[in-house]
């Protein structure tokens, strides 16, 4: 039984990367933040702070200057990452900070110029963004000067009239694939009714306590309010259980309360590459406390604090496990990214401190129902003591492992999620004596574990080769390889080109079935991606018969083009949009990035439903 459990965790541990599809995008400004200036050497400086999870193209950068009698050089640009793009060659881009410097060679007798910088960049989840113009006001420091006598302004004003502010509808969050976005959590604060507010976010916090950041706190909280041993009665464990989500809902509600006085400002550390690694090395500690490294308890100072609070009044345990509380809000943050994300977007925006503070006071209270319960029963609805404990302690152990991966993906490459997740996998395997020799009278569990425990093994070195290989996709680490052998069969799909919007509503008009809408460009990746392994599946091509097929081929990024993409709130390709038989999109299933065949064949099939 302990070897199933094992390979059960394996299970568990890696379905919170199966449930992933791509997160909320950035918009353009603040995916690649520019900023420009004219130094004293007659240079201009050019930056962008480009942000996790997204890089930018060198050969697709422009610069023009507005008057057009200001001229400038040859751009300098520092070295980039060389990757060997299977659609487009070798291609140099660049990720983090980026600093390009550009000649100034005459100022036109000008004190000041508007420099106009044209990018592309796309999202390691297989968007890219149309071509984006951005502008800075650079100032001179008096008419006609000398080169060396420049000086300069901060830019960056976004200028494409195009794009919004309002993220594409895309597959749920990672981080929580039962929750709205976090637009759409905003949208609730919107709609005037604090009862609406309320009740929901107390629902957001029950599915939220059976997240798999949730599920393995439960055990470990649980054992300290329930460990009085023989003093305790169900009257004192209510107590402790309410203690314990007073102290998580009050550090909630704080933090509401705490995004009203700094605006975006904590929303956005949410997201901090430094603070998701704490978090995860908090999971990592938790963990191996399931494995018997160490036992969890308060920090020293505090649990000497707390003891002298025990002695002076009668409620100091209970003051214990509230403190515990209001730890575990803090570990289990990045677990409810999306309302905690939405909640914070409200507050921030509309400065409401007692709607946003309450909501998040209820959402806590939701989240903490199991563990009243669990408290309340005395831990009847936990495991007893035994063998059986030390195997669910292994159990949760390997699944917390798994959720420090989870937390931290967002700032990890591909590559090094599928070397992690394959490490995982690999190490399990072994606890599970994958290679271990049998005896000819092993029982039937033995064989069965063994069995697991090589599944689990295989799995992993497909996931080591597939990451080696230059596949992104953990759950088909080998499509790649299959694809490069299989290239010359590959199946063009036949596309309508629609080329404006009236173009479009035309044929949604007289379609009479269901209507998908390809938005494509030549320069994408994941477009290509898209074509040679998805479009070209002989199941997919069969859903494909009884549709009508649009594409909308935005390459040249014109006024019909980003028309087209601000229609359906779109930053670029790829995207595909449904629709019914009248015409209608239908909501929610869009997708946005790369699909593999076996998703996109379910997104075909709920679409053709309607």
């Amino acid at each position: 039984m302990k070897r199933l459990f094992l390979f059960l965790c394996l299970l568990c541990g890696t379905s919170a990367l199966w449930a992933g599809g791509t997160d909320d995008l950035l918009v353009p400004d603040k995916a690649f933040r520019f900023s420009a200036r004219a130094l004293d050497t007659g240079m201009l400086e050019v930056t962008y702070r480009i942000a996790d999870g997204y890089y930018m193209y060198r050969e697709r950068f422009r610069f023009a200057t507005e008057p057009a009698s200001v001229s400038l050089g040859a751009a300098r640009f520092p070295p980039g990452e060389i990757h060997n793009d299977p659609f487009f060659g070798r291609v140099e881009t660049y990720r983090g900070n980026l600093r390009i410097l550009v000649p100034i060679e005459g100022t036109g007798g000008l004190d000041r110029f508007r420099l106009k910088v044209t990018s592309q960049g796309c999202a390691d989840s297989g968007v890219c963004y149309v071509p984006h113009d951005q502008f800075a006001e650079i100032r001179f420091a008096s008419a006609g000067p000398a080169p060396g006598t420049l000086s300069g302004m901060l830019g960056g004003v976004r200028s494409s009239p195009s794009l919004t502010n309002v993220p594409p509808a895309v597959a749920p969050s990672p981080r929580l694939s039962t929750s709205a976005s976090d637009t759409d959590i905003a949208a609730i604060f919107e709609s005037g009714s604090a009862w609406l507010v309320l009740v929901s976010f107390f629902a957001f916090g029950l599915l939220l306590a059976f997240t798999p950041c949730m599920l393995p706190m439960i055990p470990i909280l649980s054992g300290i309010i329930v460990g009085e041993g023989r003093d305790m009665n169900k009257l004192r464990a209510l107590f402790l259980s309410l203690a314990y989500v007073a102290g998580l809902s009050v550090t909630y509600a704080a933090a509401g309360v705490a995004a009203a006085y700094s605006g975006s400002l904590l929303a956005a550390a949410l997201q901090n590459p430094w603070v998701l690694s704490a978090f995860a090395l908090i999971f990592v500690w938790l963990a191996l406390s399931m494995f018997g490294f160490h036992d969890i308890q308060l920090p020293g100072f505090l649990h000497h604090r707390l003891s002298a609070a025990h002695h002076k009044l009668e409620g100091g345990q209970i003051a214990s496990v509230a403190a515990m509380g209001a730890l575990s809000a803090v570990v289990m943050s990045p677990c409810v990214a999306a309302p905690l994300a939405g909640a914070l977007l409200y507050i921030s925006q509309t400065r409401d401190v007692v709607m946003g503070g309450s909501a998040l006071f209820v959402m806590a209270l939701g989240m903490g129902v199991p563990l009243v319960a669990v408290g309340v029963s005395e831990g009847a609805l936990l495991p007893k003591s035994g063998p059986w404990m030390k195997t669910v302690k292994k159990f949760f152990g390997t699944l917390l492992l798994g959720v420090a991966i989870w937390i931290v993906s967002p700032v990890l490459s591909a590559m090094v999620q599928m070397l992690a997740w394959a490490a995982l996998l690999i190490v399990s395997a072994m606890f599970l004596r994958a290679i271990d020799p049998l005896p000819a009278d092993a029982s039937g569990y033995a064989r069965l574990w063994k069995g697991c425990g090589l599944i689990a093994l295989v799995a992993g070195v497909a996931l080591v080769i597939g990451a080696l290989a230059g596949s992104r996709d953990p759950l088909q680490p080998l499509a790649g390889l299959r694809a490069a052998a299989g290239d010359g069969a590959v199946v063009a799909t036949r596309f309508e080109r629609v080329r404006t919007l009236a173009e479009l509503d035309d044929r949604l008009k007289t379609a009479g079935r269901t209507v998908m809408l390809d938005f494509y460009a030549d320069w994408c990746v994941s477009c290509k991606e898209m074509e040679r392994y998805t479009f070209s599946d002989p199941q997919v091509q069969a859903k494909f018969a009884g549709m009508l097929l649009l594409q909308a081929d935005v390459t040249a990024n014109n006024a019909d083009d980003k028309a087209l993409l601000k229609r359906f709130r779109l930053f670029g390709p790829p995207g595909i949009i449904f629709f019914d038989r009248s015409g209608r999109e239908i909501e929610g299933l869009r997708v946005v990035g790369y699909q593999p065949a076996d998703h996109f064949l379910k997104t075909l099939e709920r679409a053709q439903s309607f």
